[in-house]
């Protein structure tokens, strides 16, 4: 299967196995940038392409915010993936990722914190009016208001 149609499930799933063999590999506690090379490194060996420090503008009202934000990776076009390296994730967190993809129009971005001392706890998939995947591979800490 070419690399540019894979399935969003698909496409997740290679970056939560990375993540895992990450933090398996050097624990929590670095910093983000750490983290985010080495991720991008793995998946970027996996065939998938990659986009770091991503600066993207949007327009609102009339108004044009150039370089407003910037995604840590983007993954093949369809998935921003947010890191983080804190010891607990702020409420906002999964909020700043939903208003990146609003802006963006894509459907789904994995927040994953490296700070915490389980992965699987770390790891969170948000999603902009996306149904749900039966994938069981996608089954960690999904959030509240997940559909």
């Amino acid at each position: 299967m070419d690399v540019a149609a894979k399935p969003l499930d698909d496409i997740t799933g290679e970056i939560v196995d990375a993540a895992y063999k990450l933090h398996a590999g050097l624990g929590p506690g670095l910093l983000e940038s750490v983290y985010e090379v080495v991720l991008s490194r793995d998946l970027e060996r996996r065939g998938l392409r990659i986009e770091r420090q991503k600066s993207l503008s949007f327009e609102y009202d009339g108004l044009r915010f150039n370089d407003a934000f910037r995604i840590d990776l983007l993954v093949e076009s369809s998935v921003v993936v947010e890191i983080k390296s804190v010891e607990r994730l702020s409420p906002v967190h999964p909020k700043q990722l939903l208003t990146y993809l609003r802006l963006m129009k894509l459907k789904v971005g994995l927040l994953i914190n490296f700070g915490a001392p389980i992965i699987k706890e770390g790891i969170h998939r948000v999603v902009n009016g996306l149904v749900p995947s039966a994938s069981p591979r996608l089954r960690v800490n999904r959030l509240p208001g997940d559909r």
